[in-house]
């Protein structure tokens, strides 16, 4: 990857920062899908506001110290504790995020998670990911279709997979809908005064095409995006039960984490499925807008788990420290979706690397503070919540 101008990393010193810079860079639309949820998104402010809630006492006279980042999961070592969170239909956001995305995750030795519905395939994505992809299944009605799918993520090289547990049906994404926010996009003479307020945006899209869901286009029968959401409406989602994921984890050869736990009995189901990680999230507050904060039932969860197998966990996290808090709380390792979006809607090709180094900076800063040098020492301290 390309060195980041200390400059830019001096004026954006936050993800709240490239968050700030992607809003104004970006079409009403492509905005609203980005930064909504459900509902009055009660659920995304309080992601965010809970962690705030947590703090500790740092401890100090440790002496000279180096932090270290390095982190295990699943047998392989990352350098840092966190990767990106699958996001659908990404094109609409900022065209070729996937791989940008999935570029730096090779490039700094984290995970990058593929969504079924992004709107690149594996085949692009998984070379580009090498080692560390990730992919995340949507689950579709028929066993040969889910199949297919499967194969085709494990032929691109995807090792750990994800499987949606928490999209029963399709949520209200009320904000979107005011913003005119239809599939396909409509080319409306707002929609054009939006592309040609937002130059940057534009240019991705003229350069990388509309907005599509390509993983998908190979079973509807059309590239066309409307027929391709129909197929999706038709035939995957809202079917996940315990015996579909008892076939998802024979048929595929890796660990199998159900994401979007919340409860401890789905918990305790899961485990004795025998899944290798508890995926902890409430899907960033975009599904079901009376769930409680994830970092709220994280703790209660690592209860049930009790080390039988790893924890990962997202949903409001938005710097190194809420990292912490999430370690400290009993996740094994966090995911994130938005902050990276909004490097990459803030700054392109090099949005990805941006929010990686604001990311790892605060990490190790606030490391610092706490008098900790290891993910493990992380682990161990006694977080006080409010």
């Amino acid at each position: 990857m390309s060195p980041i101008n200390p400059a830019i990393l001096q004026k954006y010193p936050a993800i709240e920062d490239l968050k700030k810079r992607a809003k104004k860079r970006l079409p009403l639309i492509a905005w609203e899908y980005l930064d909504m949820g459900t509902g009055d998104e009660t659920s995304v402010s309080q992601n965010e506001a809970q962690f705030k809630h947590i703090t500790f006492k740092p401890q100090f006279f440790k002496g000279k110290q180096t932090q270290d980042l390095t982190t295990t999961l699943f047998g392989r070592t990352y350098k840092v504790p966190f990767g990106v969170s699958p996001v659908g239909f990404t094109g609409i956001m900022w065209p070729n995020a996937e791989q940008i995305l999935a570029k730096t995750a090779k490039a700094n030795q984290f995970p990058y998670s593929l969504s079924t519905l992004a709107s690149q395939t594996p085949e692009t994505i998984g070379p580009l990911a090498g080692d560390m992809g990730w992919f995340q299944l949507y689950p579709p009605h028929q066993a040969e279709l889910r199949n297919d799918i499967l194969d085709r993520a494990k032929q691109s090289g995807f090792g750990p997979l994800l499987v949606t547990a928490d999209v029963p049906a399709p949520s209200r994404r009320e904000r979107t809908a005011r913003a005119g926010l239809r599939i396909p996009p409509r080319i409306t003479p707002f929609f054009v005064w939006q592309a040609l307020q937002n130059p940057h945006w534009t240019m991705a899209v003229l350069k990388n095409g509309l907005p599509r869901l390509r993983t998908i286009e190979k079973y509807a029968g059309s590239g066309a995006l409307q027929d391709v959401m129909q197929f999706v409406r038709n035939y995957v989602g809202g079917t996940l039960d315990w015996e579909y994921l008892k076939q998802v984890k024979a048929y595929w050869d890796g660990p199998v984490i159900p994401k979007g736990l919340l409860h401890p009995e789905d918990v305790e189901k899961a485990l004795d499925i025998g899944v290798d990680a508890i995926f902890v999230s409430n899907h960033g507050g975009r599904q079901f807008d009376g769930a409680p904060a994830a970092i709220d039932v994280l703790p209660e969860i690592a209860k049930v788990v009790n080390g039988r197998c790893p924890i990962i966990f997202d949903s409001g996290v938005r710097s190194g420290l809420d990292i912490i808090r999430a370690l400290a709380l009993g996740a094994d390792f966090v995911m994130m979706g938005r902050p990276f979006m909004f490097g990459v809607a803030a700054f392109g090709e090099q949005g990805g690397q941006i929010a990686t180094e604001i990311l790892i900076a605060d990490l190790k800063a606030n490391m610092a503070q706490l008098g900790v040098t290891t993910i493990d020492e992380i682990k161990a301290l006694e977080p006080i919540t409010m």
